[in-house]
């Protein structure tokens, strides 16, 4: 299942983010061992270019982290593709006719929850940073994107709409936070790194009908730190 985004000229692209860029960057998605069409086509179909400063639009389809302000980055696509490849590997549970319901904790440029939402997926984010929430927040609408967002410390989560079938978290914290794991329901999978600022793992967790959770150490990464607090501009 897939969402239809709305495409604006300046969505589609020209020179640099051309869609011939764009099927250069799924080719070496691709060479790097991404495989699941439906996360290929919403990299290819997702435009990058409109998550990062106008400045760096060039860069959007190069496989590297950009920087958002804030110390923040958006993610290198290999590593959207292989979350976001690992979170569909055994199918998600959800409700009969009904889309999975996915927790992102990290909103960042939005970037992560529109491939997310591009998958047909129910997305809710939560950001700690004001200014680059509500960015995020006008890029959803401009991509006609229905993405839940909330201005809340990540590592408390979402508790009022829990459980999740999916939980997503773009930023490293040493150890895995309990209160994420504890919003994941029976069947439901978490990817996460974990980590500090010289090591960091990107982890795979299944939950299964009694609660028992199975780990997966899926890749070294580098992301920014969870942090704790909001920050209101």
């Amino acid at each position: 299942m897939t969402a239809r985004m709305r495409l604006q000229p300046e969505a589609i692209g020209l020179g640099m983010t051309s869609q011939r860029v764009r099927d250069r960057l799924i080719d070496r998605l691709r060479a790097g061992g991404i495989i699941d069409e439906r996360v290929l086509n919403a990299i290819r179909t997702v435009p990058r270019h409109l998550f990062v400063d106008e400045a760096l639009a060039t860069r959007a389809y190069e496989d590297t982290a950009l920087p958002i302000g804030h110390g923040q980055t958006i993610s290198q696509p290999w590593v959207v593709a292989k979350m976001t490849e690992s979170l569909l590997r055994d199918g998600l549970p959800h409700r009969e006719g009904q889309p999975a319901r996915v927790l992102e904790i990290g909103t960042g440029s939005g970037y992560q929850g529109a491939i997310l939402a591009a998958l047909g997926m129910e997305v809710y984010t939560v950001e700690r940073i004001g200014e680059l929430l509500r960015t995020a927040r006008k890029r959803f609408r401009t991509l006609g994107f229905n993405v839940r967002s909330k201005h809340d410390d990540g590592r408390i989560g979402w508790p009022e709409c829990a459980p999740f079938d999916a939980i997503i978290v773009t930023a490293a914290a040493p150890a895995l936070v309990d209160a994420l794991t504890a919003q994941l329901a029976p069947g439901g999978v978490l990817i996460a790194p974990v980590g500090g600022s010289t090591s960091q793992s990107l982890l795979r967790l299944q939950k299964d009908a009694d609660g028992v959770v199975t780990e997966t150490n899926l890749a070294p990464v580098v992301f920014v730190p969870l942090l704790s607090g909001l920050i209101d501009r």
